[in-house]
């Protein structure tokens, strides 16, 4: 250990004579731990509740989604879907035809979005669809339907029970135009976890929506799932280039565009308002060692006396600055840290779930924003030691030393 650090670090620990300067220095520690530890737990929510909506978002819809401009559907999927499954960066193309559907049950009748898919191929990519919240997977021998929790405990549906579901399409009948209705069993229900999903969905096998819908060989949309999420507007330029001019993309990044949009900004804002918490612990830095300086202008001028260099000086009271900020520091990362785990432990933040898509708000920090954290809460620790350490690199031997 340099003499620097041994004499930094006995001023930092020994007992001075002016109690005052040992509890600014305590509150100067205090300052840093607080303003770090607030950074910690705030970034770690919005960081938890963006990530939990977005994967919960991206399990129940697709990444990306092609549809037809005409309205009436894409026609000859498969050789689209072939020339869609050549593409790099494409883990699955499914279809799917769907509309807006009148769900009713034994309570009551509800709005909903009836979607026919290939469950075979959905289930390999979807893990609610392979722990579904009970009964089983519709047949595409019989007339089946899996509902939403959420959409079959509002009409009173349960796996075995009957329900009836009306289109918005008409069809003729000699008393005129009627909405085509049609009954199906309940095969079971599923959760996603996004309660705007398991509120609003049904369920059937592909063959089975195109045929209540009448559409033939036709489908509604293809929706893609890809490896890199993130990656979705370069493969969706590359999708562009083989499509047909009836067909337009659609990213999750496009669909969820506000929503993201806002989270990222109150993210950016929740750093910069925090951060003035620690800004406001490097003042005290400033004034503890500045305070310093005042209390040990003897002791300078006897080092200064006895050969220490201004640097030297100037070393010693930026390596106090320094491991003010280090514990402070530190201190606050632990702390913040432990508050996450006790939050997610004990899922104490509690949301309405209908509102906010999530039952309680996960904390998770990225390793990028704790390394964010560290090192501004350091270079500001860093900064406030700059003007006390120059001035006690300033001081006079002869001064110092004038009245011993």
């Amino acid at each position: 250990m340099n003499y620097e650090l041994f004499i930094a670090s006995r001023y930092l620990k020994a007992k001075r004579k002016q109690a005052f300067i040992s509890v600014i220095t305590f509150i100067s520690i205090l300052g840093i731990t607080i303003g770090v530890m607030a950074l910690v737990i705030a970034l770690a929510l919005i960081t938890g509740f963006q990530e939990d909506v977005q994967d919960k978002i991206l399990s129940a819809t697709s990444h990306i989604i092609v549809s037809d401009l005409s309205g009436e559907g894409l026609s000859d999927y498969p050789a689209l879907v072939s020339k869609l499954k050549g593409i790099g960066g494409i883990q699955v193309v499914s279809p799917v035809a769907y509309d807006m559907v009148l769900v009713s049950g034994s309570f009551r009748s509800r709005g909903a979005m009836l979607k026919g898919i290939d469950f075979d191929l959905e289930r390999r990519h979807s893990a609610w669809l392979e722990e579904l919240d009970s009964g089983a997977l519709p047949s595409s021998q019989a007339e089946s339907i899996l509902l939403g929790r959420e959409l079959a405990f509002a009409i009173g549906a349960s796996p075995g029970n009957e329900v009836t579901v009306l289109t918005s399409s008409s069809r003729l009948s000699p008393l005129g135009l009627f909405p085509r209705t049609k009954k199906f069993r309940v095969s079971g229900t599923f959760s996603t976890g996004l309660y705007e999903f398991d509120s609003t969905t049904a369920l059937v096998p592909l063959s089975s929506a195109q045929a209540f819908f009448r559409m033939g060989d036709r489908i509604t949309n293809l929706q893609i799932r890809i490896d890199d999420i993130f990656e979705a507007e370069k493969v969706a330029n590359r999708i562009k280039q083989v499509l047909p001019p009836v067909a337009y993309v659609t990213t999750w990044m496009e669909l969820n565009k506000s929503l993201f949009s806002a989270l990222k900004l109150e993210k950016t804002i929740m750093f910069l308002t925090i951060t003035l918490i620690v800004f406001v612990a490097a003042l005290n830095i400033i004034a503890t060692l500045i305070l310093m300086v005042m209390e040990k202008t003897r002791d300078i001028g006897i080092l200064m006396a006895v050969g220490a260099t201004p640097k030297s000086i100037r070393k010693i009271f930026f390596l106090q600055g320094v491991m003010i900020g280090v514990i402070g520091t530190s201190a606050g990362v632990v702390l913040g840290l432990f508050c996450c785990w006790l939050a997610n432990t004990f899922e104490l933040i509690k949301v309405p779930v209908d509102i906010y898509q999530i039952s309680y708000v996960p904390f998770y920090i990225k390793p990028i924003d704790l390394l964010i954290i560290i090192g501004v809460s350091l270079a500001i620790s860093l900064l406030s030691t700059l003007f006390p350490s120059h001035r006690a690199s300033r001081v006079d031997p002869v001064v110092a030393l004038k009245y011993e």
